[in-house]
This record gives C-alpha cells, sequence and structure tokens, in this order.
C-alpha cells in the first residue's frame, strides 16, 4: 500500500494568489484614500491662498484709489476762490485754545484806520497766490489781517486769489497728522462745495487749533466743513472722514518744496508763502495796509484807484 506525501500544489498557490490580489486591493485603496486627502488639502491651500490674495488686492486697491484720487478742483494744486463770502468778522470773539480772542484783539482798531488803496478794476486781475498751513500762526495772523480786502478785491474782480493748502508742520499735532487732515479737508470742500472753500478755509485758519495740540478730528473738521454752509454736507464729510485727498495734500506738499509753479526756481521753505504776481510777500503779514501796498507796487502797470481822489485840473481860459 503506498502512502503519497506530496502536497496539494495548485491549492496552495491559488491561495497565495488570492492573498496577494487582497493585499493589491488593500493598497490600491490606501493610495486612492491619500490622493484623495492630497487632493483636498492641496485645494483647501489653494482656497485660502486665493482668499488671502483677494483680500490683500482689495486692500492694495483700496489703499491705491485713496493715493491716487486728485481734487478735481486743484489747478497746479492750488485752489481759486470763485466766492470771496460768508467769513466772520475777525474782530469777533471765537476763541479757540485760547489764540483767537488775543488776535482778534490785535485786530480791533483803537482809531478810524486810514483807507487803504484797492487795486483798479480797469485793468488785469491782480494774482495772488497763498500757500497755507493750517497749523501755521502766521498764516493766521495774515487771514486775519487780510480777509476783509482779500474779499473785497475778488468781489470787484480787481484780484484772482488762489491759496494752496499744504502740511509743513504735520510733525507739530501728536501723532495725529492734523496739518495733513485739515489740508485734506480743505481739498474736500474745495472740490464738492468751491463756493464756500473760502469760508471754510477761513474758519479753518481763525479758529486754528494750538501748535503740539492734536488739532481737530476728522469729525471736527466736517462739522466745520458743514457749519460753513457746504450744500451737500454727507459727501463732503464723507470725504474728510475717509481722509479721501491726506494722499494728494502730503504729495502737493513735497512738489512745492522743490518748486514753485510759474515762478524763477522758488520753492517753498515756509508758510504762509504770499505771492504777488510771482513775487513774494515779505512785509508784515499782520499788516493790511502793507500788503495793500506791496499789492500796487508790484502791479505798476496797471492803473489803481486810491482811497483819495486826485483831483482834475481846471481847464485854461482862453485869452
Amino acid at each position: 500500500m503506498s502512502n503519497d506525501q506530496t502536497p496539494n500544489l495548485p491549492a496552495e498557490n491559488a491561495r497565495r494568489e488570492a492573498v496577494r490580489e487582497k493585499a493589491q486591493q488593500v493598497k490600491a485603496r490606501q493610495t486612492r484614500a491619500r490622493i484623495v486627502r492630497r487632493s483636498l488639502v492641496t485645494i483647501g491651500a489653494v482656497a485660502v491662498v486665493a482668499i488671502g490674495a483677494a483680500g490683500v488686492t482689495y486692500a492694495l486697491s483700496s489703499r491705491d484709489g485713496r493715493s491716487q484720487a486728485l481734487p478735481d478742483a486743484a489747478s497746479d494744486d492750488g485752489f481759486v476762490v470763485t466766492a470771496a463770502t460768508g467769513i466772520a468778522d475777525p474782530r469777533a470773539d471765537q476763541t479757540v485754545d485760547g489764540n483767537a480772542s488775543a488776535l482778534a484783539a490785535e485786530a480791533t482798531p483803537t482809531e478810524t484806520p486810514t483807507p487803504t488803496p484797492t487795486p483798479s478794476t480797469t485793468a488785469a486781475p491782480v494774482d495772488i497766490r497763498v500757500y497755507v498751513d493750517y497749523l501755521s500762526t502766521e498764516a493766521r495772523e495774515f487771514q486775519l489781517a487780510n480777509a476783509e480786502q482779500l474779499s473785497k478785491w475778488v468781489s470787484q474782480d480787481a484780484a484772482s486769489l488762489t491759496y494752496y493748502p499744504v502740511a509743513m508742520l504735520t510733525s507739530k499735532s501728536n501723532g495725529t497728522k492734523y496739518s495733513l487732515r485739515a489740508a485734506g479737508a480743505a481739498a474736500c470742500v474745495a472740490t464738492h462745495a468751491s463756493d464756500k472753500f473760502f469760508a471754510f478755509n477761513h474758519e479753518l485758519l481763525v479758529n486754528q487749533p494750538a501748535v503740539d495740540s492734536d488739532g481737530y478730528s476728522d469729525e471736527k473738521l466736517a462739522d466745520m466743513a458743514q457749519g460753513a454752509g457746504v450744500s451737500d454736507p454727507d459727501t463732503v464729510r464723507a470725504c474728510i472722514e475717509d481722509e479721501t485727498f491726506t494722499s494728494w495734500a502730503k504729495a502737493a506738499t513735497d512738489r512745492a518744496i522743490k518748486g514753485l509753479p510759474d515762478t524763477k526756481g522758488q520753492a517753498l521753505t515756509a508758510t504762509p508763502t504770499v505771492l504777488v504776481n510771482g513775487t513774494p510777500y515779505v512785509g508784515r503779514m499782520d499788516d493790511p495796509k502793507e500788503f495793500a501796498q506791496f499789492v500796487l507796487t508790484v502791479d505798476s502797470n496797471a492803473y489803481y484807484s486810491t482811497a483819495t481822489p486826485t483831483p482834475t485840473p481846471s481847464a485854461t481860459p482862453a485869452g
């Protein structure tokens, strides 16, 4: 009787093949799961990057939009006064930080003033340009002393008056950059309510905050613009509180420091800088008579009328 001990090779091979196939199936499933996980992670990362990029793009575009905002009313960074009305009497006691009352008292005449000469309306208007920093005490003195006669000259078409808001004293307001913000606020009023620019400009100068104080907030500046009587206070307020033109004001100041337009190489070194037909005024800022005489002297080729009429020679009788 024979005993066959040869193993059952076909069955063993089949079992090994089944195990191998199952292992390959498990490996394939794991590979697919790993690919799916990687894909989800990649998609998530791309989404996060895309969202971040969109946020950065929006922030940059918003900032660029603000930095590129230019006041349409500006001509060579200045604003021509179209209506010189609506200013308060500079002798009124409008005390702000203790400054206004003192200068107002100085502006009050103690005796009957001598009339100052007035440019003639028959000649070409005198070109008067004033570079102002709204934190400059001398700019305030000039405005207090000369606002009334400047207003008269403009209303009579005897002078063309342009103000250039600049920010030379930005560092003199405890980090609030008041000079810069005030210049931007003036640009907002000039752009959206040009007929009230002279009044707002006057208000900023006459009721000027003290140097080395915080100055006015954007909200207060908007209140002052509304008090000046702008016709669209919401638009002006949004412009001021968004600081729409502060970047322009900084750039305009930098341009003025490099050189003033239509001058022979002159540059802004201090405020106020007052030019009459391109010639800088170097007299007293608080003396309206001296400034009026300077205006007449500079425009020597024009005809002027004075407070004292010139006698007309009588005809010589025929002999």
